[in-house]
């Protein structure tokens, strides 16, 4: 039986959803290491929708986040609220400010930021049943709510650090492709376009990220 992990995206693009090399690396590191990848997404509406030529706020538009994420799964997706931890052995959160803005509101409200309800259920049945998390990017921000004093990392930004720490976190200052690892918690974070990266540099953090996250399984 392979290993199964559960891929949380939050759209697609990195202004407004998933970043969009972070999900497929993660896609391609894990299935090249054997394991057998599941997306889901919630289906909610997305905080908003930008323009990414111009980086400007798209008025009066609107997109889903279940429909958005399904470009980047090949429409193979499932809604979140299906999530059941008991059918997955690990979890991976790509980043993108769609982990800011639509699975929680870490991008509005900071430290006192609440988690979209199915995304926090998901990741709790995680932690319930002692399964590993991995997450990239910004996405240390929405389980640093969810974990009881974790460690991680988003790379070198002071500020978003500090307001993690804020939180309860334990930062650690990491650069291209390294990943801290609370074995505790069997949570693993890397930093990706937190830094002024590469694509080689994000398939490098999500290749190292993932292959620790397998040997968590059953750790």
């Amino acid at each position: 039986m392979s290993v199964k992990v559960a891929v949380i995206l939050s759209g697609c693009g990195f202004l407004d959803g998933a970043e969009i090399h972070e999900a497929v690396m993660t896609l391609y590191a894990l299935q090249k290491l054997g394991a057998e990848t599941i997306c889901f997404a919630p289906n909610i509406e997305q905080s908003d929708v930008i323009n990414h030529l111009t980086k400007q706020t798209v008025p009066n538009e609107r997109r889903n986040v279940l429909i958005e994420s399904a470009r980047i799964a090949r429409g193979n997706i499932t809604n979140l609220a299906e999530f059941d931890p008991n059918n997955v052995h690990a979890m991976v959160l790509p980043g993108g400010f769609g982990a800011a803005k639509n699975l929680s509101s870490f991008a509005s409200e900071g430290a006192e930021c609440s988690i979209n309800p199915d995304v926090e259920s998901a990741i709790k049945g995680m932690i319930s049943l002692n399964k590993p998390v991995a997450a990239l990017c910004i996405s240390p921000a929405v389980v640093a709510r969810l974990y009881d004093s974790p460690t991680l990392t988003i790379g070198q930004d002071t500020a978003t650090a500090l307001t993690l720490e804020t939180m309860g976190a334990t930062h650690e200052t990491t650069g291209h492709g390294e990943v801290v690892v609370d074995r505790t918690n069997k949570l693993v974070t890397t930093p990706c376009y937190m830094l002024d990266a590469t694509v080689p540099d994000i398939a490098r953090g999500a290749e190292n990220a993932m292959e620790v996250l397998l040997t968590l399984i059953d750790d």
